[in-house]
């Protein structure tokens, strides 16, 4: 018989529609856009000497990995740890958002660590193929429970006691909301529960679900609109393409997939954080009046994609993917790595009714891997789905339900995780 849950999970639990996202998660490296310094709660970073290599008993070399701490609210001792997992990207601080809601509610303590190669926990100055070997979900599930053994420890010494363990709950959001679940799988001793909100927990090859979610999200006039943008895109490309991508300010992307992907992310942006009205308004009332649709997308592109949301076009650009030197703003070549050799999510053109254009393909993807990484770069999603068992995780079964108690793990037709 399952045991009722402890209060603190009870709550969370009825809280969780708040906390998760309902959006599929974007699966490209996030651009770096920092937010204001009076929006984090604690940005006073902390180092914590971390295993370069969990699964060699010979290989003892470490590195510093970045993380972030805030106690205000832990003042009782046996009060629960809230670790919020960071992802492809820098890692900024703790942002003060809902998580601290529930901090403030239970006196939690909320520590954050930074992903391992990614922001100033690069374990390398450069960031080549071969250095990048020990870069993987794995990896970093073990950076977890290293680092969580260790601040348990810490937290014991501050308070005088000994082998005492708080209640640990893990938080995520997309691929930090997989490695919760995934922590939560591999570690259930080390957590009392995890929240994985749009956690892309199913590695998948050809991901053309994600276009056709786009597609959906944007209704039939603002799909229909995107897609003769697309097309009209793809006969320019074909008679002159410096003119066509400098009507999009991206001059810089010599090769035409680069381009074409850099258009397909633009609109899909637009409907994950919550912005249709910016992208199918003037889109809409372009193409219904037989206005230049090309140009009122060029439009919300350069103004919104790149302007507001701060995305940088290079970022698209192979070459720049190439480019091994770290640096705490750099997380490009990182994601692309884990992409080509773990999880792909490759966002190809269906057969029918695509948004993006059918140039992008898996042979663009499996392109890209091998001039970015090497030749035979290749993602193991097999592997990956084998490893995490995430291919049934949302099977009605009892032992299963019983090994998660606090944490029930649903994973939706496209592969994203939710907990309920």
């Amino acid at each position: 018989m399952v045991s009722s849950p402890p209060p603190l999970l009870l709550l969370l639990f009825l809280l969780l529609p708040s906390l998760c996202s309902s959006a599929p998660a974007f699966l490209r490296s996030p651009p770096s856009r920092l937010a204001h310094p009076s929006s984090f709660v604690a940005q006073q970073p902390v180092w914590f000497r971390q295993r370069l290599d969990h699964f060699s008993s010979q290989d003892r070399r470490e590195f510093q990995q970045r993380y972030y701490e805030f106690l205000d609210y832990f003042k009782d001792p046996n009060a629960p740890i809230f670790l919020r997992i960071c992802g492809e990207s820098t890692c900024s601080g703790i942002p003060n958002d809902y998580l601290l809601v529930l901090a403030k509610k239970f006196g939690a303590a909320v520590v954050s660590l930074e992903h391992r190669y990614y922001g100033e926990s690069s374990p390398f100055e450069e960031l080549t193929t071969d250095n990048l070997k020990y870069l993987s979900s794995k990896q970093a599930l073990f950076d977890l429970a290293s680092y969580r053994n260790f601040y348990q420890e810490s937290i014991n010494k501050k308070f005088n006691t000994t082998e005492k363990e708080n209640p640990w709950i893990v938080f995520g959001v997309s691929y930090p909301g997989a490695l919760s679940a995934w922590f939560r799988l591999k570690f259930p001793h080390l957590v009392r529960g995890s929240l994985s909100s749009s956690g892309v927990v199913l590695a998948v090859h050809n991901y053309t679900a994600f276009d056709q979610q786009v597609a959906a999200s944007a209704g039939p006039a603002c799909a229909n609109a995107l897609r003769d943008v697309t097309q009209e895109v793809d006969k320019a490309l074909t008679s002159n393409s410096h003119k066509i991508k400098a009507l999009f300010g991206v001059e810089q992307l010599k090769n035409d997939g680069d381009f074409r992907y850099l258009l397909a992310d633009a609109a899909a942006e637009a409907f994950q954080y919550g912005n249709p009205d910016i992208l199918c308004l003037p889109l809409v009332a372009a193409y219904s009046s037989g206005q230049n649709v090309v140009a009122a997308y060029a439009e919300f592109v350069k103004l919104f994609f790149f302007g507001i949301f701060g995305v940088n076009p290079i970022s698209y650009d192979q070459e720049h993917l190439k480019l091994t030197k770290s640096g705490p703003d750099t997380g490009d070549r990182q994601w692309w790595y884990q992409v080509c050799t773990e999880v792909a999510y490759f966002q190809v053109a269906p057969s029918q009714n695509s948004i993006r254009s059918p140039g992008v393909n898996e042979k663009y993807h499996l392109d890209l891997c091998a001039n970015v990484f090497g030749n035979g770069t290749y993602p193991e999603v097999d592997i990956t789905n084998l490893y995490y068992a995430t291919v049934n995780i949302d099977h009605d079964d009892k032992h299963f339900l019983q090994k998660v108690v606090t944490s029930f793990i649903v994973i939706d037709e496209l592969g994203f995780a939710y907990v309920i």
